[in-house]
């Protein structure tokens, strides 16, 4: 056995088994170390093993407490919701408790009314036992009640219909009161002297009036008539008319107007009516008939005044069961061709004609016929009317109407519960100025027109001769004036003439003209009209 190599010293290299021999005591050695390192690591593997074992058992037991504390915590969370419903409930409790004081307050509250009202309603029933024989007699009465509120139902229409014959028979001795008077028929006006004419006599000497009858005109002029044996004595030539009436220059529009408002109201009761006025020009025609431009309450023509009149009519009868429809014209005749006075700027040509072989109503072509439903409209179309109607200078008058003018309102009624139907036109006219050529000056324009107008009245005058005399052919188509105007002087209609008289004592020949014509119109009888109804 080689020694080992004393502690710190080194075996010489050429000694390779003492250090072969040092070699394989260490490599014991580390053996042996080894073996001690493999006891202890199996000892600690052991111990590691043991200590796993227990890691795991306690990392098991980790998770049992984690999930020991997610359950604590839900139950945690549980208490305090738990609590949180706990004070909740008390606070309900405590409100519950408030609240069943109240209602044991309103239960005692209500069980004293209760008891009241049982109280009430045993008395109620008792009044109601006597309510209902009180209602059983009540019902008796009602009965008889009705019974006698039918019987004056009954009677109530019985006193309708009595209205309506009453109304009927109105409207029938109404106008029978202008039949008697004349369906034709004629007043005669003389104006008041204007300021230009005051050096004249405040009350002309050869107009005279009868102060006790207001039917009565005279004209008078002292003449000088010549002889072969000189100059005889001056005599007084007396001229004696008599017409419905006579209005002196004192008359005013509404006196006027008062006189012919019957034969207005005759145009509701289904029957033609004509109004125009006819005389010299400045005799007082249009203020006549429309009144003058500044118009007062006073002053206010036939025109407007007939038209208030007939809305008012319309409204009054409204409560007797009739309905009005109104249609609306306005032309005039200048130099025998019709020009229609509610266009600024007439272009057509007008024509009148009959509405059909079986009808002698007529119309105009063309013409503009406006539906109107109150006084201010139709008084609206008047000024436009009055507006568009030719005027001229003549030497008699400065503002001398050149036209005949013509307004029509044409009324629609009917009564529905007496199933009446009535038609009628209430035509106003306004003719144009007649006046001799040697007083008027015309010449030109204003001599032409002179001669149309005084052409159209001479028509007239043959017309108003032929139906005085019985004629068989009337010669109503001469001129567009008379063929317009036919149905108001010889057909089914009431017409009343305005004769209107200048007092001016130079325009005596013109004023006996006048009156002469109007006597023989006051003389035509044309048969009783009859009312257009179904």
């Amino acid at each position: 056995m080689v020694p080992a190599a004393r502690a710190g010293q080194k075996r010489p290299g050429w000694d390779l088994r003492g250090q072969l021999g040092d070699m394989q005591g260490k490599v014991a050695q580390y053996k042996g170390k080894l073996q001690t390192l493999q006891e202890s690591e199996g000892k600690l593997q052991a111990q590691l093993d043991s200590r796993e074992e227990e890691n795991s058992k306690l990392h098991q037991r980790l998770q049992e407490l984690e999930e020991e504390n997610c359950v604590l915590q839900g139950v945690h969370a549980e208490n305090k919701q738990l609590l949180c419903q706990k004070r909740q409930m008390e606070m309900d409790i405590e409100s519950l408790s408030q609240t069943v004081e109240k209602l044991q307050t309103a239960n005692r509250t209500l069980t004293a009314t209760l008891e009241s009202v049982e109280a009430s309603l045993k008395a109620a029933r008792s009044d109601l036992s006597d309510t209902k024989e009180t209602n059983s007699r009540l019902q008796q009465k009602l009965a008889a009640k009705e019974r006698i509120l039918e019987e004056k139902l009954h009677e109530i229409a019985e006193k309708n219909d009595d209205l309506h014959r009453c109304e009927m028979e109105e409207r029938r001795l109404r106008n029978l009161v202008q039949e008697l008077k004349g369906n034709i028929r004629v007043f005669c006006r003389v104006r008041p002297l204007l300021s230009s004419e005051r050096n004249q006599s405040e009350r002309p000497e050869h107009i005279q009036f009868n102060p006790h009858d207001s039917k009565v005109i005279v004209l008078s002029r002292t003449e000088e008539p010549q002889s072969h044996i000189g100059r005889e004595k001056r005599e007084t030539v007396r001229h004696d008319f008599s017409f419905d009436h006579v209005f002196q220059p004192a008359a005013s529009q509404g006196e006027v107007f008062e006189e012919i408002s019957l034969l207005v109201q005759s145009s509701l009761d289904g029957y033609n009516v004509s109004i125009f006025a006819y005389g010299q020009t400045g005799s007082g025609k249009t203020f006549t008939m429309e009144g003058p431009d500044n118009m007062t309450f006073g002053t206010t023509g036939m025109i407007p005044r007939a038209v208030k009149q007939i809305f008012a009519g319309a409204e009054e009868l409204r409560a007797k069961g009739w309905s009005y429809e109104f249609t609306a014209s306005f032309l005039e005749i200048y130099n025998e061709t019709i020009r229609d006075l509610l266009v600024s700027k007439p272009e057509k040509e007008y024509e009148i004609k009959r509405v059909c072989n079986s009808n002698e109503d007529l119309y105009v072509t063309n013409l503009k016929y406006v539906p109107v439903t109150s006084e201010e409209e139709v008084n609206h179309l008047l000024c436009m009317a009055k507006t568009n109607r030719s005027t001229a200078k003549t030497a008699i008058n400065d503002r001398s109407s050149r036209s005949h003018s013509v307004f029509q309102l044409k009324l629609q009624g009917k009564n529905t519960a007496k199933n009446i139907q009535c038609t009628s036109v209430l035509s106003l006219i306004d003719l144009a100025g007649s006046e001799r050529l040697d007083k008027s000056l015309s010449t030109g324009e204003r001599l032409k027109e002179t001669q149309f107008i005084n052409s159209s009245l001479c028509n007239l005058s043959q017309v108003i001769s032929a139906l005085a005399n019985k004629e068989q052919h009337v010669p109503y188509r001469n001129s567009k004036l008379t063929y317009l105007l036919q149905n108001g002087l010889g057909g089914n209609s009431k017409t009343l003439m305005f004769v209107n008289i200048s007092p001016v004592e130079e325009n005596f020949s013109e004023s006996l003209n006048s009156l002469r014509f109007a006597s023989k119109v006051n003389e035509c009888v044309i048969g009783t009209a009859r009312a257009n109804r179904k």
